[in-house]
C-alpha cells in the first residue's frame, strides 16, 4: 500500500491528500505546516495516547497567556502531566471536562492562525517519530 492509498483508506480530506501527493511519511512529518493534520493522522494510526496528549498539552500551552479561566490552565498542566506519565486518565478526563465547561462559559476566540507554526513544530517533536513508525508499519502490511 502506498501512503496515498493509506490516506484514502483513512478518509483524509482531499486537500491533505493533494498536498501529500507521493511524499514519503518522513517528508510529510518534516514539511507539514498543519499540526491538526499531523494529530489527525496520529490518531488514525493509533500513535500512543500519552504522546498525543503530551503534544496537545504543549500546543495548548502556547496560548496559556490568553487563558483567563483556571480550569483551562489546569487542563493544560494535567495534559502535560498525563503525557509524561504523572497523571491518570481519570485526572485527564476530569480536567478536560472542566476546561470544556470553561470554554462553553466564555465564547472562546480563535488563536489558531497566530500559533499554527508553533503547534506543528510541537507535534513534530512529540509525535513525529511515532507517526512515521506507525505509518510505515501500515504501509508494509
Amino acid at each position: 500500500m502506498t501512503f496515498k492509498e493509506l490516506l484514502i483508506k483513512l478518509n483524509a480530506c482531499e486537500e491533505a491528500r493533494e498536498w501529500a501527493g507521493d511524499m514519503p511519511i518522513e517528508e510529510i512529518v518534516s514539511t507539514c505546516r498543519r499540526g491538526d493534520w499531523l494529530l489527525w493522522l496520529a490518531e488514525k494510526v493509533d500513535v500512543d495516547l500519552r504522546l498525543r496528549t503530551l503534544a496537545k498539552g504543549h500546543c495548548a500551552n502556547t496560548v496559556r497567556h490568553l487563558m483567563t479561566d483556571e480550569r483551562s490552565i489546569k487542563a493544560v498542566d494535567v495534559a502535560i502531566a498525563f503525557g509524561e506519565g504523572k497523571a491518570t486518565r481519570e485526572e485527564l478526563d476530569a480536567a478536560a471536562y472542566a476546561a470544556y465547561a470553561a470554554a462553553a462559559a466564555y465564547a472562546a476566540y480563535d488563536a489558531v492562525a497566530a500559533n499554527r507554526q508553533q503547534t506543528v513544530d510541537i507535534f513534530r517533536e512529540y509525535i513525529g517519530e511515532a507517526l512515521i513508525e506507525k505509518v510505515n508499519q501500515l504501509l508494509t502490511k
